[in-house]
């Protein structure tokens, strides 16, 4: 079999996001280095025994988590680095000049430069620790729609995103006059390119756009997107919470402006994320929020701020958690994100093979650049009930509306079923999925 690759990697082209050299040729052939050897089964059950939760029964039966796009699992080594915070290194950081806190603060800027390489920034400083991806969005709806929304002034999104990245916006907007246009896409879950061609424009102030649908699995065309937008003049935010745990992801490469990540999708802690962006527009954008550990001098008079990026830092951390994301980014980048990518694409396949024989099934999005969701629903079955006897089967899967409600007002249902993949999930674990979606239509026949 010929070793497939990942054409999600190299975002340009409109076939397969890589760019033709002759306008209208198809896509030349990829060079060797870009031919990505998936992971083996036999690396899977390694990696696998990194990973304690996977390794439990759930009302007696073996435990199958496929709700990865909700929370991943999180590995031993990740667990490990927050363990040592804790026993032996815990401290504040940035202000003690004790021992713990140097060792603190070393570990805490380390976790920056980790996420820096892993997400190809140009420097440290573009690397802001929130939250999570929904204070980044807010951090940048906030600061940047401050200084540079009007009134009749644009910010262009999808309908696609999820809440935290529709509600910041709404609010900017709000706030400040401006008004928000909503790009729309097809059903087969695919953004309507033609429509975002004729939505940014002059006034266009903000596109800000989901990389990777925790909805549908969609991987959107962002680096054309990317262009699209810089050609009016406006910034572009990507959200990336689903695509940093399943793409590789070079912010350089993608000419984003702003990049959104979350923890705990990337194989790490909660409560704790990453805003990165470019250097010259953070350095321009005010303070999101007031605090400690933000300021170079405070008066009752003036406070002037410290540079990038504690600027956006206000407030004593998520020291353990910053660490753990640094502890995330090592794990796998050790494991291969390329690698898992690709071996995620063949899981993928699997399973729409799979789940397409189950009688009744509906896909809920067939894009045809997927990252590992499988959206779907049961004719006469809601989603809640699929759920609950999925698990008592042993198996973990997501229903709801997945907090992006104008995706299921756009397919005309309420909530759907989510199966979501992570390279340490196994072919026998969609195996035991089909067998549990079986089980619920014979309790519903």
């Amino acid at each position: 079999m010929a070793t497939p690759w990942t054409p999600h990697l190299s975002p340009d082209c409109d076939e397969c996001e890589r760019r033709p050299s002759v306008p209208g040729e198809p896509c030349p052939p990829h060079a060797p280095h870009e031919l990505v050897r998936p992971l083996s089964a036999g690396e899977v059950e390694l990696l696998r025994g990194d990973f304690p939760a996977l390794h439990q029964e759930v009302h007696g039966r073996p435990l199958v988590y496929l709700d990865s796009a909700a929370s991943a699992q999180t590995p031993q080594a990740v667990i490990d680095a927050m363990v040592r915070v804790y026993a032996r290194d815990y401290s504040n950081v940035h202000r003690g000049v004790h021992a713990l806190s140097e060792r603190a603060t070393a570990a805490f800027e380390a976790a920056r430069a980790k996420v820096q390489r892993f997400l190809g920034a140009r420097y440290a400083r573009e690397i802001v620790f929130t939250r999570g991806a929904t204070e980044a969005i807010n951090l940048v709806a906030s600061s940047y729609g401050r200084q540079h929304l009007r009134p009749g002034d644009e910010v262009v999104i999808s309908e696609m995103e999820h809440h935290s990245n529709i509600v910041p916006w709404q609010m900017a907007c709000e706030a400040h006059g401006a008004v928000l246009k909503v790009c729309p896409f097809d059903d087969a879950g695919e953004l309507r390119f033609d429509e975002l061609e004729r939505l940014v424009g002059p006034r266009t102030k903000v596109l800000s756009l989901v990389h990777v649908s925790n909805a549908l699995g969609t991987v959107n065309p962002v680096r054309r997107a990317v262009e699209l937008a810089h050609a009016v003049g406006a910034v572009v935010l990507l959200d990336g919470a689903q695509a940093a745990p399943h793409l590789e992801v070079d912010v350089q490469a993608l000419g984003c402006d702003f990049y959104a990540v979350s923890g705990h999708k990337l194989f790490g802690p909660t409560g704790v994320g990453v805003l990165y962006g470019r250097a010259e527009l953070l350095e321009a954008m005010p303070p999101y929020q007031g605090g400690g550990d933000m300021i170079k001098s405070v008066t009752f008079a003036k406070t002037t701020y410290a540079d990038l990026p504690a600027k956006f830092e206000a407030g004593t951390p998520h020291i353990a958690g910053v660490i753990g994301l640094g502890a995330a980014v090592d794990y796998l980048e050790r494991v291969g994100v390329e690698r898992a990518a690709a071996y995620e694409h063949e899981l993928l396949g699997y399973a729409e093979a799979a789940l397409g024989e189950v009688p009744g099934l509906r896909f809920i999005g067939r894009a045809r650049e997927k990252a590992g969701v499988v959206s779907f629903a049961l004719e006469g079955i809601h989603p809640h009930d699929i759920g609950t006897i999925l698990d008592r089967e042993g198996v973990a899967i997501r229903t709801g509306h997945h907090c992006a409600q104008p995706v299921m007002q756009h397919y005309g249902v309420p909530a759907t079923a989510r199966a979501s993949l992570a390279f340490y999930n196994t072919r026998g674990e969609i195996d035991a999925l089909v067998r549990a979606l079986h089980k619920v239509r014979e309790v519903f026949a």
